[in-house]
């Protein structure tokens, strides 16, 4: 048999033997969850919000909906830094009372 061949042969075997990895891609770790935010989501109609800070993306809130869709809100949005304010103060006080 030429040596080529076995080469071959005996590289198919070791790729085979391998056991898969679960790591993902690069390209699928670094992407941004939002690719587009909305300004305007009616706030009775959120269920739920979702803030990520992933090292490659920007600041992202992702908002559950009553009907069970997610969207991305833009995170400069006025009624929303109000919400996020306001969050950050009472977390203070709670300390603060905890201290």
């Amino acid at each position: 048999m030429d040596v080529k061949v076995l080469a071959v042969l005996v590289l198919l075997a070791v790729a085979m033997d391998v056991p898969p990895s679960t790591a993902k891609p690069i390209s699928l770790v670094e992407r941004c969850w939002c690719r587009s935010t909305l300004n305007t989501v009616p706030q009775r109609s959120i269920r739920e919000l979702k803030f990520l800070h992933t090292p490659n993306c920007p600041f992202q809130v992702i908002a559950k909906l009553k009907n069970n869709r997610e969207v991305c809100i833009n995170p400069e949005t006025k009624w929303l830094q109000t919400y996020l304010k306001n969050a950050i103060n009472k977390v203070k006080k709670s300390r603060r009372r905890a201290q």
